[in-house]
């Protein structure tokens, strides 16, 4: 299958050094946080961060989110999760309930799931009528691109396992005590639609991704490295869209930054 099927990690590397890289970039991470928060360099207030996930139950988002944030101040980060819409989101537009939890100016915001659960969950499981997720992929596009056109850099990431490792991660959590909160019947409900919901990827993907709101696929199978994947890129895209901003990052790594 498509972005799917080439979901694998490009290299092996060890858990120590998986642990070390990820330790680098958070620390550049929380560099540029506080260059965009206005807190550091030329105390400017930067452009709006949103980092979304989506992805297989029990794929680790949770776990890459942690580790996404923990070297922020938790003043300087919102961290919003969504599930099913309420009764009272359900008579509004779809994507009215996103909107009060997207960040402003100098803000960072990571989201797990998303608008997106209109063209997966809502699709396969026939929450949404056909005419509804059909229309849906032009809706989010044009949302993310006000969004984005307005200044926000949007990272999306689609955290995938394969399904026998999902397996023993549902495996894990039912004979584990302090983790049986994290798997519902429902997971296993959904386990057994995963060719529904593969195809509902595979075509989110291809009508979703553009230039200023791409798609990151994240091999999850392997924990470290899915983590370290997640911070790096994280850094890698807000470098890229900051120095095209006219940010000088050329010495970040000495603690000084200037635009």
């Amino acid at each position: 299958m498509g972005h799917l099927g080439s979901a694998n990690p490009p290299y092996e590397i060890s858990k120590k050094k998986a642990e070390a890289r990820l330790a680098a970039a958070q620390e550049r991470l929380l560099r540029l946080r506080l260059l965009v928060g206005g807190q550091i360099g030329p105390k400017k207030i930067g452009p709006p961060l949103c980092v979304v996930f989506e992805g297989w139950d029990a794929s680790g988002k949770g776990g890459a989110i942690k580790r996404l944030v923990a070297p922020l101040d938790p003043r300087h980060v919102r961290v919003a999760q969504f599930a099913a819409p309420t009764y009272d989101e359900k008579r509004h537009h779809f994507l009215q309930r996103f909107w009060n939890v997207l960040p402003g100016f100098g803000g960072m915001a990571v989201l797990d799931r998303s608008w997106y659960g209109r063209v997966l969950v809502e699709r396969v499981e026939g929450f949404a009528t056909g005419e509804q997720w059909k229309r849906a992929y032009e809706e989010i596009a044009e949302f993310e691109r006000t969004l984005t056109a307005e200044g926000m850099i949007l990272i999306k990431f689609w955290m995938h396992v394969s399904d026998d490792e999902q397996l023993r991660r549902f495996e894990s959590r039912r004979t584990d005590p302090l983790r049986q909160w994290k798997l519902t019947d429902e997971d296993w409900r959904n386990r057994e639609k995963r060719p529904a919901y593969e195809a509902a990827v595979e075509e989110m993907i291809d009508r979703t991704d553009r230039p200023k709101a791409r798609w990151h696929v994240v091999a999850g199978d392997d924990k470290p490295y899915a983590r370290l994947a997640v911070v790096e890129k994280v850094c890698n895209v807000l470098e890229t869209k900051l120095e095209k901003r006219g940010y000088d990052l050329r010495a970040a790594d000495h603690g000084v930054l200037t635009e």
